[in-house]
């Protein structure tokens, strides 16, 4: 199956689930409260949406994942080809990465709090703490696996350790890279809407526990759909931007 048709069958896919989910809830008499019918939550979500009410929670939210993404990744990819390139340092540094990952981040954000105040430095420091490790192991790793022959015809030709890196490593290790900058943006979004759950008086994440304090799952449920819109933009922008990093080597293959 082509592309088109595969999208058209994921669209069917996705009609099919509302149309039951529809039914169930007309036919089985189920509270809203519990799980409210699809068009109680499209109804929702226009009114938010067309009154202005969701817009300065989505651009916080929207400002928050991209800050900590990009201060995430650049840390991320600067100490992955760091450790890739110093044994020392690797040594050094690893066990105290693993233990940042490894500390649950709810538990930090109390910590955070204190450090950076109530709002969104705080949410933008625990996403890209999030998102870090992620791109870190892929570009470590990626690096690391640069085949030996290569590696060696670059000291016979006299390379240096930079023009290795830049002329061999990077451009061979960068669908690793890639992918691992693919899972940080999953992991970005999580970490800023799990962050406004705490420390942030605006932003979707924190609209959640409004609507669950009001006992209105028909708006938690229209936030819900808004945090994935929004983290399915960001990820297809990766996607695009894989692609047209590696087209030029898709095209020398």
């Amino acid at each position: 199956m082509n592309g088109t048709a595969l999208r058209l069958g994921s669209l069917l896919l996705l009609a099919a689930l509302l149309a039951a989910w529809e039914g169930a809830s007309r036919f089985l008499g189920l509270s809203a409260l519990v799980l409210p019918a699809p068009s109680l939550v499209a109804a929702s979500l226009w009114n938010g949406l067309a009154s202005g009410y969701f817009w300065p929670h989505i651009r916080a939210t929207a400002t928050e994942l991209v800050l900590g993404l990009a201060t995430g990744c650049v840390i991320g990819f600067a100490a992955g080809v760091a450790m890739a390139e110093s044994r020392l340092l690797r040594g050094l540094l690893m066990p105290y990465v693993v233990v940042s990952q490894v500390v649950p981040k709810l538990a930090l954000m109390p910590l955070f709090i204190v450090w950076f105040g109530f709002g969104m430095t705080s949410t933008v420091v625990i996403t890209a703490l999030i998102c870090f490790f992620p791109l870190m192991e892929n570009t470590l790793t990626a690096l690391q696996q640069v085949p030996a022959e290569r590696l060696e015809l670059f000291r016979m030709l006299g390379a240096t350790r930079t023009q290795t890196l830049w002329r061999l490593k990077l451009p061979s290790g960068l669908p690793g890279i890639l992918a691992g900058l693919r899972v940080a943006v999953v992991l970005a979004l999580v970490g800023a809407v799990v962050g406004e759950f705490i420390a942030a008086g605006k932003g979707l994440g924190a609209l959640v526990i409004a609507s669950q304090g009001t006992m209105d799952t028909p708006l938690m449920f229209a936030v819900l759909v808004l945090i994935a819109v929004l983290g399915m933009l960001v990820y297809q922008a990766t996607v695009a931007l894989e692609r047209w990093l590696l087209l030029p080597y898709t095209r020398v293959s």
